[in-house]
């Protein structure tokens, strides 16, 4: 994969996120020239900042929703690959301000994607949505590219509606094998990973908490999650780009990038499993609180599809999968000045269990 992306010009929308990060330190380390378009960090500290990765990539701190500034900034790149992360994660969010969210994750999209239109150099362009772009009825199998899309709530239906938005683009403008620019989606989930500071997240909270020897409060401690760390989708939107350049056949379609199905585990074992790699740790399970709005519980994502076109699948377990999210944190507040490292090593070793990649 690294030889894919060397000395390629790659813009990252979203690359002082918490995946968006991940993302632009793992190209640096391929040896691709970065522009990265985003708002600041969306806390302090954050894994951008800490990871040092403003250093040698094109920093563009540019809301996606100003289609003027992002035409020229993406024109200017004259990009051979395109990722677009940048979005209103939130669930919570969505519903406190649905406008911010439905034009930040819909007309961002579509901003890109005319962007896209005017490039006239070869460009493979991974748009990134959610799982959550799906009509979740929250059954217990997982959910194929071809399932129907958009759910209840503002985030989840701005995802479905941003794929929507894709599709048409794809068939309306990208259309023909000559076409310079191909398009694909990824939808993958929630992950965890040393960097993230986000707000109400259990991981962070957790090690905020024990970083100042104080007691975790466990608000739904016996909920299942699936657990997947920021690498494993990383590894997979990498890997689509990359063949998506190679391959016309990969243009207009979707892949889900989601963990092993046997990775659902509970906040408690999250946080005992975390716990073995702190001292002196303590949690107190709470009453949970009931929620205002409506966020859903069961989703899981089929990845078949992903491991037949691209051979991709998920490779850590989910000790793996805490031990290295613990690992960072735990560098993190013992020597900051580390974590530029610590991030590389992560980074490479993961790497090299993707030996079945191209």
């Amino acid at each position: 994969m690294e030889k894919i992306y060397k000395n390629k010009n790659v813009v990252v929308t979203g690359h002082t996120g918490f995946k968006g990060s991940w993302l632009v330190a793992w190209l640096k380390q391929m040896g691709a020239s970065v522009t990265g378009i985003a708002l600041d960090p969306p806390s302090i500290p954050s894994h951008y900042g800490a990871s040092k990765l403003a250093e040698g990539i094109q920093d563009h701190r540019i809301d996606i929703r100003n289609v003027d500034a992002i035409e020229r900034v993406i024109l200017e790149a004259k990009p051979d690959f395109l990722f677009h992360l940048a979005a209103q994660p939130i669930v919570g969010a969505s519903y406190d301000d649905p406008i911010e969210t439905w034009s930040t994750n819909v007309m961002g999209t579509i901003n890109v994607l005319e962007a896209l239109r005017k490039i006239q150099n070869n460009c493979s362009a991974v748009i990134i949505t959610s799982d959550k772009c799906y009509d979740n009825v929250e059954w217990e199998w997982g959910y194929r590219e071809n399932d129907a899309l958009g759910g209840p709530d503002p985030y989840s239906a701005s995802k479905g509606a941003a794929e929507l938005a894709i599709r048409s683009y794809v068939k309306s403008y990208f259309s023909g094998e000559n076409n310079p620019v191909r398009i694909a989606s990824a939808r993958a989930g929630n992950v965890i990973g040393g960097g993230d500071w986000a707000e109400n997240r259990i991981v962070p909270d957790c090690v905020q908490s024990w970083s100042k020897n104080e007691i975790v409060e466990l608000r739904n401690p016996h909920s299942t999650r699936p657990w997947q760390h920021v690498l494993e989708p990383l590894g997979g939107y990498l890997q689509l780009g990359a063949l998506l350049s190679q391959n016309h056949r990969l243009h207009g379609e979707a892949f889900n990038f989601g963990p092993q199905a046997q990775e659902n585990h509970s906040v408690l074992e999250l946080v005992k499993q975390m716990s073995r790699s702190w001292s002196e740790v303590r949690w107190a399970e709470c009453e949970p609180q009931p929620s205002q709005f409506y966020e859903s519980g069961l989703l899981k994502l089929n990845c078949d599809k992903a491991l037949h076109f691209l051979n991709w699948h998920a490779v850590l377990d989910f000790e793996e999968t805490v031990g290295l999210t613990a690992d960072w944190y735990r560098a993190f507040y013992a020597d900051p000045s580390t974590i530029q490292d610590v991030t590389h090593k992560q980074i490479n070793d993961y790497a090299k269990k993707l030996s079945f990649l191209i």
